[in-house]
């Protein structure tokens, strides 16, 4: 029964509505606290070792990740979660696949403080800084000077420029018909027919819900996913739905990186989410429309 209301839902959106929207060209922000957030981005000060930055995880040059199935923090520590890309992040709902934090602000406190990724404390960290050049960048921003607050703000605030506009089917929605090629056209339809648009949608295509992963047959997933923060059993298995933009420079796919090739990736979804069939042609097609989602790479991504 499942399966038919996921199609009836898809075929309506389809029909009835474009359920996908063009990114902005631009976002308003703070540019002194946005400047500031760069360069801690960038600086592995925040590490408890000095090894580890942002962007030690977040490779802005390429797809806003790192391309690896669990990123490596101090002293060489594995992850247990892929890492997502920040690109457009500012558009999710929430941050984290399972959702944990409520905005880019309280995302940016995590790896600093998770003993796998930065494995520092805020109380280490603000005095290392009240002692060298942010000092007086802060001052001048911040009448409360160098907190946990006034860090995880100026990262947010830049970590809100990382957005990647102009996709090629960003043009097409804006009106250039040539802007993508038929096969990515007919991908497009085969995208909303098939269901990927039912949880694939909006401004970031994803990024906007939670979804069970494994709806119509048990995806075998390690991770609880959201069920690991809110200990309800109606959300073992539930993550945030991720934004598939700049996808095809994204893998490995999926919050266990279970796989690195965008056509295997589709057809897990659609054994997994969809439970239906999808021909070699639809798959091709449908990555190909997914290709048309890379946008331009933010400027001047290094400090």
């Amino acid at each position: 029964m499942f399966k038919y209301l996921l199609l009836f839902f898809s075929l309506c959106i389809a029909i009835f509505a474009e359920p996908i929207q063009a990114l902005p060209q631009s976002i308003t922000v703070d540019e002194a606290k946005a400047s500031l957030g760069k360069s801690l981005f960038f600086d592995p000060i925040l590490s408890q070792d000095g090894t580890i930055s942002c962007a030690h995880c977040h490779k802005l040059e390429e797809g806003g990740d790192d391309n690896l199935k669990f990123s490596f923090g101090v002293k060489g520590q594995e992850g247990t979660i892929n890492s997502p890309t920040v690109f457009n992040s500012v558009y999710n709902f929430r941050q984290f696949w399972d959702g944990r934090a409520s905005d880019l602000q309280d995302q940016a406190a995590g790896p600093i403080e998770n003993p796998v990724e930065m494995a520092n404390t805020f109380k280490n960290l603000i005095p290392i800084l009240e002692k060298s050049v942010y000092k007086k960048r802060f001052d001048a921003l911040y009448k409360e000077g160098i907190t946990k607050n006034s860090i995880t703000d100026a990262i947010a605030e830049y970590e809100k420029t990382l957005i990647t506009p102009n996709a090629p089917f960003d043009l097409y929605l804006r009106g250039n018909e040539d802007a993508i090629s038929l096969d990515q056209k007919e991908g497009y339809q085969l995208f909303k027919s098939k269901g990927c648009i039912t949880c694939h949608h909006g401004i970031n295509i994803g990024g906007n819900l939670y979804n069970k992963f494994g709806i119509l047959q048990d995806a075998q997933s390690k991770n609880l996913g959201r069920y690991n923060v809110t200990h309800n059993e109606r959300d073992k298995y539930y993550f945030k739905v991720p934004s598939l933009r700049n996808i095809a420079k994204t893998g490995p796919y999926f919050h266990d990186g279970r796989t690195d090739n965008l056509y295997d990736a589709v057809v897990i979804m659609a054994k997994h989410q969809l439970g239906r069939k999808i021909s070699e042609d639809e798959i091709k097609k449908i990555v190909l429309f997914l290709e048309s989602l890379n946008g331009d790479t933010p400027p001047q991504v290094k400090p």
